[in-house]
């Protein structure tokens, strides 16, 4: 929504028809001036993928947001941006929002990205449409890749080589209809929910499990969930499937780190939930993005499953987690992070006594519907 607000001040028309939004492309130069500045309100993603676009632009932008987006680090696409021409002003030596954006002609430039980070290529190849000759993005471990394919979709000269993606500028996309599936992120709480609690049986329905975004599942798997993808199919460039969970009590600790964090680093609180009620040990590495989330992920995480009963010890980039029999019912801090508070709750139906959790009105962020939904499930 933040996106789409934004969008409109620039003069894009977007219809809501039931489930559907119908946008109303304004071609590669049709965007205009916003006469005031732009909330991005808690939106990471929306700040630097519209970086990278308002960047190539013929007018002068500001992207701002709430108290928790301006504390987020913004260097990581600023730098690169730089390096294409753009002309970006930032707060804190020039790395935190607001951001100060007078658009420019960019040059195309192959960029190696020290972290594997889905909206940072994707800002740079929002960049390169506009931008002159070829923009070419290196990753170490491959980030997930919806821009790619929805980009090659809709007409966009790109090329996907290994770790490397490659755009070409100036080229011009086209109007289709898009399917979008389940988010996996989402998803993700009710299926680590049904996962640790024996007796419990769930299916969730049109999900997307695009091999970049299903680390979580996979990670479950080397725990010795019982889940099953069923349904497996493709659409508009993206794989879909139902996945059917079955609850049980022998889930083995296990080792994440590497290649695999790109591909579930959003759903590793509700990771260090199931790994509380693993046995033996399980390490997670490589993961310090989750300390410029939100909130500090991994001090919150350890912090808050810690009173209700769980082995944490904190790590630079992760935390190890000794797992135990049960958790107890605690009072509870969000952190106000919408994943934080989340993971707490689906905590909170595997403990014993009552848990409260404290400013759950983050959750809206992501999940309107998720108490409403949890309900549901639960009953």
């Amino acid at each position: 929504m933040a996106t789409l607000n934004i969008l409109r001040m620039m003069g894009v028309e977007a219809k809501e028809k039931g489930d559907d939004l119908v946008i109303y492309g304004k071609g590669g130069v049709g965007l205009k001036e916003p006469r005031d500045i732009l909330d991005c309100e808690n939106s990471g993603t929306t700040m630097r993928l519209l970086a990278g676009l308002l960047s190539a632009q013929n007018f002068y932008s500001v992207l701002t947001g709430d108290s928790s987006l301006r504390k987020r680090p913004m260097g990581r696409v600023i730098e690169p941006l730089k390096r294409m021409g753009a002309q970006i002003f930032a707060r804190g030596k020039g790395r935190f929002p607001p951001l100060s954006i007078i658009g420019t002609r960019l040059q195309g430039i192959d960029y190696s990205s020290p972290i594997p980070s889905a909206q940072v290529k994707t800002c740079l190849l929002l960049a390169g449409l506009y931008a002159k000759g070829n923009t070419s993005v290196t990753e170490k471990y491959r980030s997930r890749d919806h821009t790619e394919r929805m980009l090659k979709f809709l007409g966009a000269d790109i090329e996907v080589n290994d770790l490397r993606v490659r755009i070409k500028g100036g080229t011009s996309l086209s109007g289709k209809k898009i399917w979008v599936p389940g988010d996996i992120s989402a998803a993700a709480f009710f299926i680590g929910g049904a996962v640790i609690l024996k007796g419990s049986k769930i299916k969730v329905l049109n999900v997307g499990l695009n091999p970049t975004r299903r680390g979580f599942i996979d990670a479950l798997l080397q725990m010795g969930a019982d889940i099953k993808i069923l349904n497996l199919r493709k659409k508009c460039g993206e794989e879909i499937g139902d996945i059917e969970v079955q609850g049980r009590n022998d889930l083995k600790g296990t080792l994440i780190e590497g290649e695999m964090i790109p591909r579930l680093i959003d759903e590793i609180p509700m990771l260090a939930v199931v790994a509380s009620l693993a046995r033996g040990q399980t390490l997670i590495k490589d993961a310090g993005e989750l300390r410029v989330k939100e909130a500090d992920r991994i001090k919150a995480m350890g912090v808050e499953l810690e009173k209700m009963g769980a082995q944490i010890k904190e790590r630079k980039d992760g935390m190890a987690i000794e797992g135990v029999k049960e958790l107890r019912g605690a009072e509870c801090n969000s952190w106000r992070d919408h994943r934080i508070a989340m993971a707490l709750a689906i905590a909170s139906l595997c403990a014993r006594g009552k848990t409260k959790i404290l400013d759950p009105e983050c959750i809206r962020t992501s999940f309107p519907d998720f108490e409403e939904t949890l309900k549901e499930v639960i009953t």
